[in-house]
């Protein structure tokens, strides 16, 4: 069994030390940190979407928590969300204003559809 240094762990840079305002984490799925920059604050949001198996209730507590998250961050602030949610969303018509004209997948899934549905419903667009 290995013992970890936590002083050996970073999570950011050293250059960008001086810059982390707050660092959360939320859940063992979601966490966020606040960057102070120079005209404003950026906020970088990390998920870990539960993948298309699991259920459907530990799907709905994730994009409730997540949304959580996103209602607590004041609206003029920079966010990026980024991570792994385990979506394929599809070359569909329907999705191309979010998703633009490049999709790697044929048919999308339920994580596509709700990652969609969440982007969607904060303004954002999603970039391979």
């Amino acid at each position: 069994m290995k013992i970890i240094n936590w002083e050996q762990v970073y999570f950011v840079h050293r250059r960008l030390e001086s810059a982390v305002k707050r660092l959360e984490f939320v859940r063992d799925r979601l966490s966020y940190i606040v960057l102070r920059c120079r005209w404003l604050h950026i906020i970088v949001v990390n998920v870990h979407a539960p993948s298309a198996e699991k259920s459907e209730e530990l799907k709905d507590s994730f994009y409730e928590e997540l949304e959580e998250v996103f209602n607590r961050i004041p609206k003029y602030r920079m966010k990026i969300l980024l991570g792994d949610f385990n979506a394929k969303v599809a070359r569909e018509d329907i999705f191309k204003p979010i998703i633009g004209q490049e999709s790697f997948h044929q048919d999308s899934n339920d994580n596509g559809v709700r990652r969609v549905n969440f982007v969607t419903s904060k303004n954002l667009v999603v970039k391979a």
